[in-house]
Order: C-alpha cells, then structure tokens, then sequence
C-alpha cells in the first residue's frame, strides 16, 4: 500500500493509444508531453535548455492535473536530473516521492518535505489594498467548497495575510479542518445570524495557523434557514454583522457556504464583494451552474450591486478521463480569465486531513494537493492584489 501523498492511478498500459487520456489541451503533441510507452512506464522528461520551472500551473502546458505537470513543484527546490521514472506517479512530484520514501505512516511528512516547503512560506505574498470578502458558494454538493475555503484560507495565511473564514454550514466542516471546537453551546454564527450577537464575540484563532481566524458554526444553525423567514431584512442579516466588525484589520475574509440556495447562502451572496465558484471536473458539477449565475444576478440587481464572480476554481481533476478536461475545457470557454490556471487534482492526502483537525497546508506540505492550493491562492493573491 502506498505511503506517499498521492496513490497511483490503475495501470493503463493494457489500453490502446487512442484510449489513453488526453491532457486539457486536446493533445500530448500540443501539451508538450510524451505519451506513456506501452509497458506502463513514461519515458525521460526533458527541459528546454535555459527555461526554468515557473512554479505555476499553465492550462496550456497541462496533460495530467498531476504534481509534475501542473507544476506543482516549488519554485526554489531545484530541477531533477533527467532519468527513467519509478513508482506510482498520479498526483505525485519526482520531490514528493523522494521526501516520504521513508514515511512511516500516511499522515506524517518528512523533514525534507517540509524544508521544500518552507522556502515558500516564508515569501510574503502581495496584500490587498482593501479586506477582500469572497463568498465561496455553490449549490452542488461536494464539489469542494469547503475544502477549498479552508485550504486557501490556510496557504494565504501561510504567507502573510490576515484571514478570517466564516463557516456558514450547518455541518460545520470549516471548523472541524481549522481545529475550531463547535458544539452547541459555543457561540456561533447562529447566534449572529438569530440572536444579533456581535461578529467579534464568536471569532476564534486557529489552532494551527497563526493569521487564521474562524466564525464557527453549530449545528443550530440547521434550523436557521426556517427562523429567517420572519426577520426584517433577512437576506442581509450577515453584511450587516460584517458592516459592524473590523473587517478591514483583515486581508481577506472567505465565506464558506452551504450546498443549497437557501437564505444562508442568500446571505453570504449579499455579504461578499465576490464570488469564487469552485466546479468538480465532471458533468454533473455543471448542470446547476446555470441556476447559481441566476441567483447571483438577482442578488446583484436587488441586493448587493458590487457582487461580481472573480475566481472559479477547478477541483477534483482526474487526469486519466477526457471527461475531465472537457469539463475543464467548457468552464475555460465560458468564463474565460476568471478561471484559475491552476488545476486541483483529486488527493488522498486532501481528505484524510480533516480527520486530524487540519487543513492539508498543515497536515501535509508537500503533498500534490497542498502543493496546488498553495498555487492557486498564489494566483488570488497576485492577480487580485489591487483593488
């Protein structure tokens, strides 16, 4: 059983050529890739003379969502030598494997992972003029809503910014991964939401994180949806709160909502300048797209004007289906520069995190996934530096 960060994908070297999965670009000829050899292993990898790697993922380079072609690799951990590859490689990086080779378990990471990482944690990324409040929503379930919030929440305050998550899931799984206890007798954003309380009363640091707050939620929450109804002005019962918090001793504040279009996300709608919607790779993921855009523009016409959809970010990559990168491929077209370019690729690693009260950043550094939602909040931080 593999050890690593990433398990390998099934071998595919029964299947013909033209059954092999093709990268987001349409082509491994377009993509720059080779493609795999009959006997189940890819050939050496070479770099162009006098390039380096960027660190970033490009769309245009991608074939696989993996740690080595999406380039999740840290910019200041240096190129590996060309040679023959060994071992699993979906979701894995030449470093990753070399740094848990001697893991003993699946939830500890070596001293020499860490040590690639903390090059990147110490750089301090650009910081906004002005709190950024990102509403990260969308109506289908597991898509990684609340992965993503809590991931980026945790890589942006890795380099710098001040962050506040506010869990607005009555399954509370933001706090869980952020190490926030929420039982029912803390106080939450229920409370805030029902009772009027103060958003300051209920915020907590992380455990883990220093820079990273959270606004827990409890499982009274389940019943708020039914308790706004008789409220007055219910739909912005959430701005209102952060209207009278200091929300601007923040960089960032994301807003993690439930899967549905009730009053709870309504309010987060209303409550954030922008919307960041992450879509799972596969065809479902877009079937109720359509029907959030409506709302948002209705939120936008009533409600809250300034609300704009400026990230969309896409999860659960599995590079060994078209289905994927057809996906991917449809939200590029659609949406155009909105889209992130970095991918994230489904990880073990990812899920088993949550389970130590943890977010991957913290759980594992160097896995594929912490690897790439270090990248895309990168991408965040850089291109929405100004407002």
């Amino acid at each position: 059983m593999s050890t690593g960060p990433g398990l390998g994908g099934p071998d595919r070297a029964d299947e013909s050529p033209d059954e092999q999965p093709s990268g987001p670009s349409g082509s491994d000829a377009e993509a720059g890739a080779e493609t795999p050899a009959p006997g189940g292993t890819q050939g050496d990898l070479e770099t162009p003379p006098g390039s380096t790697p960027s660190g970033h993922a490009m769309w245009g380079n991608t074939t696989s969502g993996t740690a080595e072609n999406v380039g999740y690799v840290p910019t200041n951990a240096g190129a590996q030598p060309p040679g023959p590859r060994k071992g699993p490689n979906q979701g894995e990086s030449e470093l990753v494997r070399e740094a848990l080779r001697d893991a003993k378990v699946s939830h500890e990471t070596t001293v020499t992972a860490l040590k690639a990482m903390s090059g990147r944690r110490e750089r301090e990324w650009p910081r906004p003029d002005s709190c950024r409040i990102i509403t990260i929503a969308n109506q289908k379930g597991g898509v990684g809503k609340t992965t993503s919030s809590v991931n980026l929440a945790a890589s942006l305050a890795m380099h710098g910014a001040q962050v506040l998550v506010v869990d607005l899931d009555p399954q509370g799984n933001a706090s869980t991964a952020l190490g926030v206890e929420h039982h029912a007798e803390i106080p939450s954003i229920y409370d805030v939401l029902i009772e009027d309380m103060a958003l300051a009363d209920i915020v907590v640091p992380a455990a883990e994180i220093p820079n990273l707050f959270c606004a827990p939620a409890t499982l009274n929450l389940a019943g708020a949806e039914i308790e706004l109804v008789s409220k007055v002005a219910r739909e912005s019962r959430l701005r209102r709160a952060l209207d009278a918090y200091e929300t601007e001793k923040f960089d960032y504040v994301l807003i993690d909502c439930p899967p549905s279009l009730g009053l709870l996300t309504v309010n987060a709608l209303v409550g954030g300048d922008e919307l960041l919607i992450p879509i799972q790779c596969e065809y479902y993921a877009l079937e109720g797209l359509g029907q959030l855009i409506r709302t948002v523009d209705l939120v936008k016409a009533h409600l809250n004007q300034q609300l704009k959809v400026s990230t969309i970010l896409l999860t659960m990559y599995d590079a060994r289906t078209r289905l994927a990168a057809q996906v991917a491929d449809d939200v590029r077209n659609h949406f155009g520069d909105v889209v992130l370019n970095t991918v994230i690729p489904r990880s073990v690693r990812v899920s088993e995190a949550p389970s130590y009260g943890q977010s991957v950043m913290t759980y594992d550094p160097g896995s594929s996934g912490a690897l790439a939602y270090s990248e895309a909040a990168s991408e965040m931080a850089h291109g929405g530096a100004v407002q």
